[in-house]
C-alpha cells in the first residue's frame, strides 16, 4: 500500500521554502483576526440586547436613512424619544452598532469620563481633520489635555470684558445694514447669512486681530456642496493657503485686544496657530442659536412683552452695551436657553469608549462602542422635559433649575470636554439680542422654516424672518 508523503506529490522542495512559513504564518494571523472579532462581535451583541432598538428599514441596511438630516428625520427621532427615553440601539448595516443616548442618568457615565476612556469618536469627525488638523476639537490624549490647558484661560470670563467693544461694532455693521434694507423694502432677511457674516467679523477681530470687512464685501457662494473626489485637491489648496497666512504678520486694528489677552498671545504665535484652527467653527454655532431665539421671539412676542421682560425696554442710550448690562438681563438669558433647547447648534456628539461603562441601571455598554449622545432627543425627551416642544422661557427660573439635572441642558456639551467657548458664545448672543431688539421689531415670514441638522442646526433654503426699525 502506498502512502502519500510530500515528496510523492513533488512539494517536498516547497516544504522546506520560507515562503510557504511565511504564508502560512500570515494565513494564521489572519484567522486569528478573523476570529478574535467574530467573537467581540457576537459577544458585544449579546450583552447590547438589554438595549432596545426600533425596527430595522431593512435586513442589510439596519436602520441607515431612518433619521435623514430633515424635518422629517428630527421628527421621527423625536418619536424615537419618546418611545425610548433612556435610550436605543441602531445598526449601521448589519455589523456596526450604535448607541444613541438621550437621558441624562444614562449620558452622565459616558459624557463625564475621562477624555481616554470616551474620547471622540474618529469615524464621525475624520472628515473634518484634513481642514482642522489635530487642534482642540479633534485631538486626544495628552495633546487633547495640552491644548486644553493653554486656551482654557483664553475663555475665562473676566477676559471678556475688552471684547464687548468689538461686539457692538459688528453688531452695529449688521443693524446698519438692515436699516438700509428696510428703507428699500427688503425687510425680509435670511437670518442665518447675516448673523453668521456678522459672528465671523466678531471672532476674527478677537482671536486674530483682523478685520476682513465681510459684512460689506460682496460675497458669491460658488456652489453650497462640493464632491467628495474633490476633497484631496481642496485639501491641498487649503494647506497651501494656511501656510501662506501663518506667514504673514496680522494686521492692526483701530481697537486690538490687550497685549496680556491669551486669545492675542495664542494667534499671534505661529506655533500655536494650529491649536485655534477649530475656532471658526463656533461663529458658525454662535449663529444658529442666535437666529433661531430671534425666530422663537418672532414667534412669541407675548415674551417681550411680558412684565419679567427685561429686553424690550427702552434704554437711555442703545448704542452699545456693556458687560455690567449681561447681568442684568435674566429674562433675556432664559429665553436664549430655553431656544438653545430646543434647537441646539450642535445636535449630536459621538463617543467611542476604551473600555467598559456601566450605566446606573447595571447596563454595560461594552468597550469600543461608538456612543451617540443625542443633545437634540435630551432635549426633547418627555421623560426630563414636560410639554418638551412647547417654547416656556420659564423653565429656567433658577428655582426651576434647581429640581432637573445639569446634564438635562448640554447645549454646550458637558463633562471634561465641554464647550470651551461658551463663555465667550453666551456673551455675543446676549449683546446681539438685546441691541436687536431694542432697535427692531422682528417678525414671522410666511414660510416656517423646516429644520436641517447638519454640523450644526439649520434651516431648509434659510430661516427668513421680517425686520421693522423702531420709530
Amino acid at each position: 500500500m502506498s502512502q502519500l508523503s510530500l515528496s510523492s506529490l513533488g512539494l517536498g522542495p516547497v516544504a522546506a521554502s520560507p515562503w510557504l512559513l511565511l504564508l502560512l504564518v500570515g494565513a494564521s494571523w489572519l484567522l486569528a483576526h478573523v476570529l478574535a472579532w467574530t467573537y467581540t462581535f457576537y459577544d458585544n451583541r449579546r450583552r447590547l440586547q438589554c438595549f432596545p432598538q426600533p425596527p430595522k428599514r431593512n435586513w442589510f441596511w439596519g436602520h441607515m436613512g431612518l433619521v435623514p438630516p430633515t424635518e422629517q428625520g428630527m421628527r421621527v427621532l423625536t418619536q424615537l424619544v419618546a418611545t425610548h427615553p433612556q435610550g436605543f440601539k441602531v445598526w449601521m448595516g448589519p455589523i456596526t452598532p450604535l448607541l444613541s443616548l438621550c437621558h441624562p442618568d444614562i449620558i452622565r457615565s459616558v459624557i463625564n469620563a475621562s477624555a481616554a476612556i470616551a474620547p471622540k469618536d474618529k469615524f464621525f469627525y475624520s472628515f473634518l481633520k484634513p481642514w482642522l488638523g489635530d487642534g482642540l476639537l479633534l485631538s486626544a490624549g495628552d495633546k487633547w489635555s495640552r491644548h486644553r490647558r493653554m486656551l482654557t484661560p483664553a475663555f475665562h470670563f473676566n477676559i471678556l470684558k475688552p471684547y464687548m467693544k468689538i461686539f457692538n461694532e459688528s453688531v452695529n455693521i449688521m443693524h446698519a445694514k438692515w436699516q438700509r434694507l428696510a428703507s428699500e423694502g427688503n425687510a425680509r432677511l435670511d437670518m442665518f447669512e447675516h448673523i453668521s457674516l456678522m459672528t465671523l467679523d466678531s471672532l476674527q477681530k478677537c482671536v486674530f486681530s483682523f478685520d476682513s470687512h465681510c459684512q460689506d464685501a460682496k460675497i458669491t457662494t460658488a456652489s453650497p456642496s462640493l464632491p467628495v473626489g474633490r476633497c484631496g485637491e481642496d485639501r491641498e489648496c487649503l494647506h497651501s493657503g494656511r501656510n501662506v497666512v501663518r506667514a504673514q504678520p496680522l494686521p492692526s486694528l483701530p481697537h486690538r485686544p490687550p497685549r496680556s489677552s491669551p486669545l492675542r498671545v495664542l494667534s499671534n504665535d505661529p506655533e500655536n496657530r494650529c491649536h485655534s484652527s477649530s475656532l471658526p467653527l463656533t461663529h458658525d454655532t454662535t449663529a444658529s442659536g442666535l437666529s433661531w431665539v430671534l425666530y422663537h421671539l418672532a414667534k412669541h412676542p407675548a415674551y417681550t412683552r411680558s412684565p419679567a421682560a427685561d429686553v424690550p425696554r427702552p434704554r437711555p442710550s442703545p448704542k452699545d452695551a456693556h458687560r455690567d448690562d449681561l447681568a442684568q438681563l435674566p429674562f433675556l438669558t432664559m429665553c436664549v436657553k430655553e431656544s438653545l433647547r430646543l434647537h441646539p447648534p450642535v445636535p449630536v456628539i459621538s463617543r467611542r469608549v476604551t473600555q467598559d461603562i456601566v450605566v446606573p441601571d447595571g447596563r454595560v455598554i461594552p468597550k469600543g462602542m461608538i456612543c451617540l449622545i443625542s443633545v437634540f432627543g435630551t432635549h426633547h425627551n418627555p421623560a426630563v422635559w414636560p410639554d418638551p416642544e412647547v417654547y416656556d422661557p420659564f423653565r429656567f427660573d433658577p428655582e426651576n433649575v434647581k429640581e432637573r439635572s445639569p446634564l438635562a441642558f448640554i447645549p454646550f456639551s458637558a463633562g471634561p470636554r465641554n464647550c470651551i467657548g461658551q463663555a465667550f458664545a453666551m456673551a455675543e448672543m446676549k449683546v446681539v439680542l438685546a441691541l436687536t431688539l431694542l432697535r427692531f421689531r422682528v417678525l414671522l415670514d410666511h414660510t416656517e422654516p423646516r429644520r436641517k441638522p447638519e454640523l450644526v442646526m439649520r434651516a431648509e433654503g434659510g430661516l427668513w424672518l421680517r425686520v421693522e426699525p423702531r420709530s
